[in-house]
């Protein structure tokens, strides 16, 4: 009999996810409940007649791949594919892998390695993202779609032997289009190589389909090195083609685990994709209907017009995001809600998906569901005494002194206008927010009250726990919802100790993946002497992974003119402070800090 301990757990874990509204719905018999606004066929190609005829005739091959490619697995048609595939999207050559996540992650690992560094939007799909982690290059999370901060990511890698720089053509959750001509152009000012996720653009954008970089138009010399054009989406079959040069497909052959360690794809798939890509190539009509019906279900919807088909719709909370999902279909609509891990904390909604194949009247249909009959909680009237704008303190330890630069922050911020201060987690005997209240002479008001304080100087799930309590992360966020509501000002938000502190562990919550929720400014503290280059580093590198860059960074304790010069120039931040230890930690000590430097920076919204 097996012992059911490990199910216990999956068990805990799965009334977890219930909890906070994170529970899959499944529907493993491939069904739809209602008009599909969800899936990825965007073309309808899934149930051609001449691709289903093509699968079907490919059968004489055989209905299985047999093994490995390179033990004579596959068959003819595993090339006939992947030459049409190529020359329909301009390229030398392609390689045909089981599914998308195989073919990026074998892209990604055979590209770069130890030594190497890989730049990765911070939206980019779980496949990418799961390529650069098991590379064992270092990876770089740039902010969404921004040029500035990519090229930050390409100088502080300057020294990496190789980068690759990736993104996705239109990414898959917000279906927004990403700037490539610029984003070849700083690939090519700073020797790194581009490789572009085409899963959603191939089949809609470009001249005859061919994808986003096609749309791009980027002409002459460029540094664009791979493409993936997944055959489960557009196309309406399955697998996925890496294209590229001839000398990229010859290597992959060699170095791509993925393709080397895997049985091929059914010939009946080669045949469906050869016949997709000739359909597909010619579906003028059909990709001009599924963009127009997405720009119509935008306009009746107010939303800026997208770049593909995906219109997405975000709520924030996924109770919400979920109910509203359930709503749709008991109206005959499958509109499937997206929540954390698909989605960062806070950016839950619905992922509506348009086809060739809806309606007018369909899409109309939708819109007014959405419009008048369901309340979207992401978008919300503005209130009229609007909402805080919120700083974070946060530190690569304890004890680096993050309370005295809050109360320095805080006086500088009433000298602007209203502010407030919040520690929301307290442990041990100390009581940071009277001594903010001393050295920053703000009014009793101004400092709210922890949402908890435990006795135990311990990190704060520790802490909880021996106090016989647990910390309710989503309660906790709830209280800071209300306080950025609630008035008009600065909020200040000291957290405690470092950034990978647990704050619960099951399931495992960390102060980072809070801090990332918050989508607000963040300070960085850390010590000024040894030790504190890798330590800042290594935090900025945390951040930065979550898509977060610190907007200061202060060095507290004895200044360290070449600890200082470093992290300038490394860390990538805008703003750089030291902070002494002063004789006496008094008020007019912090303002004759404020004196002789100005933080004005931090608190332009």
């Amino acid at each position: 009999m097996r012992d059911d301990g490990l199910d216990r757990e999956l068990r805990s874990a799965l009334a977890e996810r219930r909890r906070l509204g994170c529970e899959r719905e499944t529907f493993l018999d491939g069904s739809v409940p209602g008009l599909d606004f969800g899936s990825n066929d965007y073309l309808g190609l899934a149930r051609d007649p001449a691709i289903t005829a093509a699968m079907a005739s490919a059968c004489r091959h055989g209905a299985g791949g047999r093994s490995s490619r390179l033990l004579s697995g596959g068959s003819p048609l595993h090339e006939q594919c992947e030459a049409a595939l190529a020359d329909w999207l301009g390229d030398e050559a392609a390689l045909l892998f089981p599914s998308g996540y195989q073919a990026n992650v074998g892209l990604v690992g055979a590209l770069v390695g130890r030594g190497d560094a890989v730049i990765s939007d911070r939206d980019n799909h779980a496949s990418l993202i799961d390529g650069a982690r098991l590379s064992r290059a270092r990876v770089v999370v740039h902010a969404h779609r921004d040029l500035a901060d990519l090229e930050r990511a390409l100088r502080e890698t300057a020294g990496a032997r190789r980068r690759l720089v990736l993104t996705e053509g239109v990414f898959s959750m917000a279906g927004d289009r990403a700037p490539l001509a610029e984003i070849d152009a700083l690939c090519r000012r700073h020797d790194a190589w581009l490789v572009v996720d085409e899963a959603h653009a191939v089949g809609l954008l470009g001249p005859q389909g061919a994808g986003a970089w096609a749309a791009a138009g980027v002409v002459g010399a460029h540094r664009m090195c791979a493409r993936i054009a997944t055959g489960g989406k557009a196309l309406g079959v399955a697998g996925a083609f890496v294209a590229g040069s001839a000398a990229l497909r010859a290597h992959l052959v060699h170095a791509a685990r993925s393709f080397l360690f895997t049985t091929a794809p059914p010939p009946p798939v080669a045949g469906a994709l050869l016949a997709a890509i000739a359909r597909c190539r010619k579906a003028d009509d059909r990709r001009a209907a599924a963009l127009a019906n997405a720009r119509s279900l935008a306009t009746r919807l107010g939303l800026p017009a997208p770049d593909a088909a995906i219109v997405p719709l975000t709520v924030g909370d996924s109770a919400a995001a979920a109910t509203l999902a359930k709503q749709l279909a008991e109206e005959g609509i499958y509109a499937p809600a997206v929540r954390p891990p698909t989605v960062a904390p806070g950016r839950a909604g619905l992922r509506i998906v348009c086809h060739a194949g809806h309606t007018e009247e369909q899409i109309e249909r939708l819109a007014s569901l959405l419009s008048v009959r369901f309340i979207r909680p992401a978008q919300p009237l503005p209130s009229p005494t609007g909402s805080a704008a919120v700083t974070c303190i946060t530190g690569t330890d304890t004890g680096v002194g993050k309370t005295v630069v809050s109360a320095l922050l805080l006086r500088a911020a009433l000298r602007r206008g209203p502010a407030r201060y919040w520690k929301p987690l307290q442990t041990g005997d100390d009581d940071d927010t009277a001594t903010v209240r001393a050295l920053s002479g703000a009014d009793a008001e101004a400092l709210l009250p922890n949402h908890a304080h435990f006795p135990r100087p311990a990190s704060p799930h520790e802490a909880a726990a021996a106090a016989g309590a647990r910390i309710d992360v989503e309660a906790m966020h709830g209280e800071f919802e209300r306080l950025r509501s609630a008035a008009p000002d600065r909020l200040l938000v000291e957290f405690a100790g470092g950034l990978l502190v647990p704050i619960d562990l099951q399931p495992p919550a960390l102060q980072i993946d809070w801090l990332a929720r918050m989508q607000a400014q963040v300070v960085l503290v850390a010590r000024s002497g040894l030790g504190t280059l890798n330590h800042t580093l290594l935090s900025v590198e945390a951040l930065r992974a979550r898509g977060l860059t610190p907007r200061a960074l202060f060095l507290v304790g004895e200044p360290h003119p070449a600890n200082h010069a470093s992290l300038r120039r490394l860390a990538g931040i805008a703003h750089c402070f030291e902070v002494p230890r002063f004789e006496a930690v008094t008020a007019a000590a912090l303002d004759g800090w404020l004196e002789r430097h100005d933080l004005s920076a931090l608190f332009d919204d």
